[in-house]
């Protein structure tokens, strides 16, 4: 049995959790979001806790266990505290301003790039930063790798658009010849 999927989801203060069907409504401060979940578990809503466990043994059921009391987590955090994902840009004229429902890069093309901000997204630009918020935690991280995808750090100078704790391995140029060696 999945140690993760055996722990209670305990729901923050001022979210409030609805059980359906087949998904959870959670309404938070942030917003509100509705989780679905397999029809393979049992989700129990008792005492401002959620409790998950696998309707029998098989392995498909072992295995959506973990994932599904994660899941449900991740939206009871969702509509309380948020998630959110920072990216740093580094290059000679690489630039990002948010203008409407766009975000418009200048990354080092003869054109400006227009990114659509998805609903339900905050994204703040701030010099070389952009911060990507939200309260669906994998929208959040799809629109931070969407992003990134425009122009990955390249690892001679490192010029592109990073995570802000990621580690760029750095390879070495091309060395000169010697003067002569070749005539």
């Amino acid at each position: 049995m999945s140690r993760i999927g055996k722990k209670p989801i305990i729901i923050p203060e001022g979210v409030t959790a609805n059980l359906a069907a087949a998904h959870i409504e959670f309404k938070g401060p942030k917003g509100e979001i509705s989780v679905s979940y397999r029809p393979e578990m049992k989700v129990e809503l008792k005492d401002g806790q959620i409790l998950v466990s696998p309707k029998a043994n098989s392995r498909l059921h072992r295995a959506l266990f973990g994932l599904t009391r994660t899941l449900l987590s991740n939206g009871a955090m969702g509509v309380s505290v948020g998630f959110t994902k920072q990216l740093e840009m580094k290059g000679v004229g690489y630039r990002a301003t948010v203008e409407g429902e766009t975000l418009v890069l200048q990354l080092g093309y003869s054109h400006a790039i227009n990114f659509p901000i998805p609903d339900g997204m905050i994204i703040e630009v701030k010099k070389n930063q952009i911060n990507i918020s939200g309260i669906d935690k994998q929208l959040v991280g799809e629109t931070a790798a969407r992003i990134r995808r425009l122009r990955p750090p390249e690892p001679y100078k490192g010029k592109g658009i990073k995570y802000a704790d990621e580690i760029i391995r750095r390879k070495a140029g091309k060395t000169a010849k010697a003067a002569g060696a070749g005539s």
